[in-house]
């Protein structure tokens, strides 16, 4: 695989904020160490193995769940981040809004974990 094109800081700050201005949530990032960790985790994660896209969207996703950086709408932003990463590299999520929802808050909860929501999104991306 080539190098992916990666979703940079400042575009995951603008999303956090725009999600907060359309659905509300308290301001802030909790912890700078902590985003850092989950933004760099897919990167080590295509360095130490051989994941498509998909998987590393997942990577995206939990590790913003799981780490909490934000004071609030970590689920929002890690969501989005793990949607608009693979559009960034050839792929189209298709979930409804409902079962994206439901995937994320079952993430959230460890009802699933990352390979579960790698199997979700799996199961609803289109290459493009």
């Amino acid at each position: 695989m080539s190098e992916p094109i990666w979703v940079e800081d400042d575009l995951v700050f603008a999303i956090h904020d725009r999600q907060l201005a359309e659905h509300g949530g308290a301001d802030g990032l909790r912890d700078e160490a902590l985003l850092r960790s989950a933004l760099g985790r897919p990167l080590n994660h295509l360095d130490y193995g051989s994941p498509d896209i998909i998987e590393l969207a997942a990577v995206y996703t939990a590790g913003i769940l799981q780490n909490h950086p934000f004071a609030d709408g970590n689920k929002r932003t890690g969501f989005i981040v793990g949607v608009l990463f693979p559009e960034l590299n050839g792929y189209r999520i298709t979930a409804s809004e409902e079962a994206a929802t439901q995937a994320v808050m079952e993430l959230a909860a460890g009802t699933i974990d990352e390979d579960g929501f790698c199997q979700f999104l799996r199961a609803n991306a289109q290459q493009t």
